[in-house]
């Protein structure tokens, strides 16, 4: 049984015509919860939609860097304001944690990070993670997928489970074809799924399918299982994490 978990969810998983979905949000927060309170699992959330939220307040052009940094910076605490709101009616305690690349390249900074990390979990904390947005103009991690493989892999945890709009990965599109098909366990990555160019449905998402299936494939590689399930309804996930049980949803792992 898993004793550390990462979840990670995305933009579009956390946004919907420009606000806070903030009723996945609650289904979000009440599985962190039971998984805590019921199982004893540590929990680390790394969550996107600060730029998302962002722009809740105030429409600016996110292709522009320092607007979307803008956006990041306005809707960081208006997320963590959402989800501290969430979480105190079952009595968990956030902190939020911000991380640039250089943090995982420094050892002496990851170290510094490691200490936090295990403190909070040791208290019951939940650590929510993002990347600085503000002041990371580098593409080095470049999106949370990747940032959450760092995370569940510096922080030892047994495995990612990463909630999103697709509900695993698929042999082809399957918004565009009818007959494609899950994966329902993968080993390896061709070269040829890492090379894909990323492509992303949401206004606000910087990833798709490629960063995920990088952030597998790095997880992979350290002997550590990926789960990918759909964020939107989280049955699937709960059978998974809760009961072992694999009903839907890819699980990576070597």
């Amino acid at each position: 049984m898993h004793k550390r978990v990462v979840i990670k969810v995305g933009t579009a998983v956390l946004t919907q015509d420009f606000a806070l979905a903030t009723n996945r949000m609650k289904n979000l927060v009440e599985l962190i919860a039971k998984l805590k309170k019921e199982k004893d699992i540590q929990v680390i959330l790394v969550s996107s939609g600060a730029v998302g939220s962002g722009y809740t307040t105030i429409k600016l052009d996110k292709s522009i860097m320092s607007n979307k940094q803008t956006l990041a910076a306005i809707g960081q605490p208006k997320l963590m304001r959402t989800y501290q709101e969430m979480f105190e009616e079952f009595d968990i305690t956030i902190a939020q944690m911000l991380f640039t690349a250089d943090d995982f390249d420094s050892r002496k900074r990851s170290q510094n990070a490691k200490n936090v990390m295990e403190t909070l979990l040791s208290n019951g904390v939940l650590p929510i993670i993002n990347e600085n947005d503000v002041i990371s103009t580098d593409e080095l991690i470049g999106d949370n997928d990747q940032l959450a493989a760092y995370v569940t892999h510096y922080f030892e945890a047994d495995i990612l489970a990463i909630f999103t709009d697709i509900d695993g990965y698929y042999n082809k599109n399957p918004r565009e074809n009818e007959d494609a098909k899950m994966f329902k366990i993968v080993n390896s990555i061709s070269e040829d799924e890492l090379d894909k160019k990323p492509s992303a449905n949401s206004k606000f998402a910087t990833g798709g399918i490629v960063t995920k299936l990088k952030a597998a494939d790095f997880l992979m590689q350290n002997n550590i299982p990926m789960y990918l399930s759909s964020g939107f309804d989280l049955t699937n996930a709960y059978d998974f994490l809760f009961y072992g049980k694999h009903n839907s949803g890819t699980l990576f792992k070597k």
